[in-house]
C-alpha cells in the first residue's frame, strides 16, 4: 500500500515538479542579456499593423505614441485594421494620420481573422520590408524599431519585445498579474534568449520580416494565435528571438469581469494549442534533436504558477492526512516544501524584473483568493471556445 500511494503522489505531482524545476532553471539564467547594438542606418521599410475592434478609447493614445519613435517617417507606415467595429476607431486612426483598412464579417471574429485581413491588404503593393504587430491599448519605446531591425538583421527573422504593464499599481490584482508578467515575459524570456531557443510570441510588439510571412503565412484563428504561429514557426525550424531593449507595455483589465474573460482566452487557448502540438514537437525535439521544438514543448507543458502551486498543495494535502497512517509519505511534505521555495525564487525574480516596489510583495499574501478566483472563471467558462474581445477601460 505504501509503495502504491508513494506512486499515486509521484503520478499527481509530476506536472508540478516538473514545471517549478524548468522554470527554477530558466530563473538560474535569467541574467540581463548583453544589448544589442541599434541600428545606425534605418534600412527598413516597415509597416505597424494594428488590429482594433471598437478601440476608440485607447487607439489615439498609441498613435500619438507612435509618432515618437526614433525612426524616418518615410520609412515608416502605420496601418489600423478596424475589424467589425461599430464605434469611432476608424474616424479617430484617420484624423490621426493612420492609413486604415475596415473590415467586417461577424462570422469571422477575431484577431487571426484580423491580421491575415490586414497582412494581405499590407502586401499588395512593395512598401513593407518588416511588419510589426501592436495591440491598440499598449505604448512602445521609442526606439522600438531599431531594436527589432538589428534583430532581424543579425538574428532571426521574427522578433519578440518585451511585454510590460501600463497600470501595474491599479489593484491588487494588477500588482499580482504584473509580477507574473516579470517572471513569464522577463525571466523566460530572457533565458530562452540565452539558451538560442524561442523566447515564443505574446500577440503584442512582434515583429517579422516580409519574407518569413510569405513563405510562413499568418493564417491562424486560435484563442492563442500568437502562441500557435510561434510553435508553427518552431516546427519549422525558425525561432522567435527576444529584444530587450525593445519594450511594449499595454493595459491589464482592472474590472473582474474584464480579467474573467482575458485570462479565460489565454489559458483555453494556451491548453487548445498544447492538445494539438506537443506530439509534433516532441517528435520533431527527439528525430532531429531539435532544442527550439523541445523547449517550446516544455513550455506548453508548464502550467500557470496558480495551477503550479495548486498541484502540489493537493499532493501536501493528500500525504498530510495520511500520513500518521503511512509516516513516510511525510517525505512529500519536504518535497513539497523544497518545491514552493524554487517557485517563490521564481516569483521574487519576476518582481525583481517588474516595475513594482517592495511593498507590492505583500499582495503574494493573496495569492490564496487569486488561484480560487482562477479556478472558478475555468470551471464557468470551461466550454466556451469563442473569442470574446477583453473590455477596454478608458486611458487618458
Amino acid at each position: 500500500m505504501v509503495v502504491f500511494l508513494h506512486g499515486l503522489l509521484l503520478l499527481i505531482s509530476l506536472p508540478g515538479l516538473l514545471g517549478i524545476f524548468y522554470l527554477f532553471f530558466l530563473t538560474l539564467l535569467s541574467q540581463r542579456l548583453e544589448q544589442s547594438k541599434p541600428t545606425s542606418t534605418p534600412n527598413y521599410r516597415f509597416e505597424i499593423i494594428i488590429p482594433a475592434h471598437n478601440e476608440e478609447s485607447v487607439i489615439k493614445r498609441l498613435l500619438t505614441n507612435l509618432k515618437q519613435l526614433d525612426w524616418p517617417q518615410s520609412q515608416l507606415r502605420i496601418t489600423v485594421i478596424a475589424d467589425n467595429c461599430n464605434d469611432k476607431t476608424a474616424e479617430i486612426a484617420r484624423a490621426s494620420g493612420a492609413q486604415v483598412f475596415e473590415r467586417n464579417n461577424p462570422t469571422q471574429r477575431g484577431k487571426g481573422y484580423a491580421l491575415s485581413y490586414g497582412l494581405s491588404k499590407c502586401f499588395q503593393d512593395d512598401f513593407a520590408q518588416a511588419i510589426v504587430i501592436l495591440d491598440a491599448d499598449s505604448e512602445v519605446s521609442p526606439t522600438l524599431l531599431h531594436a527589432f531591425a538589428y534583430c532581424l538583421e543579425h538574428k532571426a527573422p521574427a522578433v519578440q519585445a518585451h511585454y510590460g504593464v501600463l497600470n501595474p499599481n491599479d489593484n491588487w490584482r494588477t500588482r499580482l498579474q504584473t509580477m507574473a508578467y516579470g517572471a513569464f515575459h522577463g525571466v523566460r524570456s530572457r533565458a530562452r534568449e540565452r539558451l538560442n531557443v524561442s523566447c515564443g510570441l505574446r500577440g503584442n510588439g512582434m515583429a517579422f520580416s516580409r519574407e518569413l510571412l510569405e513563405n510562413h503565412p499568418l493564417n491562424v484563428y486560435s484563442l492563442a494565435e500568437d502562441i500557435e504561429y510561434g510553435v508553427q514557426l518552431g516546427l519549422a525550424g525558425i525561432r522567435v528571438c527576444y529584444s530587450e531593449e525593445a519594450w511594449v507595455n499595454a493595459d491589464l483589465p482592472t474590472a473582474a469581469k474584464s480579467a474573467q474573460s482575458q485570462r479565460h482566452r489565454w489559458e483555453k487557448g494556451r491548453y487548445l494549442v498544447a492538445r494539438q502540438y506537443l506530439a509534433p514537437l516532441l517528435k520533431k525535439a527527439f528525430t532531429q534533436r531539435s532544442r527550439v521544438c523541445l523547449d517550446l514543448a516544455f513550455d506548453l507543458l508548464t502550467l500557470p504558477l496558480a495551477y503550479l502551486a495548486l498541484n502540489l498543495f493537493v499532493v501536501a494535502l493528500i500525504a498530510g492526512v495520511l500520513s500518521p497512517f503511512y509516516p513516510s509519505l511525510l517525505l512529500w511534505l519536504a518535497i513539497v516544501f523544497g518545491s514552493y521555495c524554487l517557485l517563490a525564487i521564481h516569483v521574487f525574480r519576476g518582481w525583481q524584473l517588474s516595475p513594482l516596489g517592495p511593498s507590492a510583495l505583500l499582495e503574494l499574501l493573496r495569492a490564496p483568493f487569486f488561484i480560487g478566483w482562477k479556478i472558478i472563471v475555468l470551471l464557468r467558462q470551461r466550454k466556451t471556445t469563442d473569442w470574446v474581445r477583453t473590455d477596454r477601460e478608458h486611458r487618458d
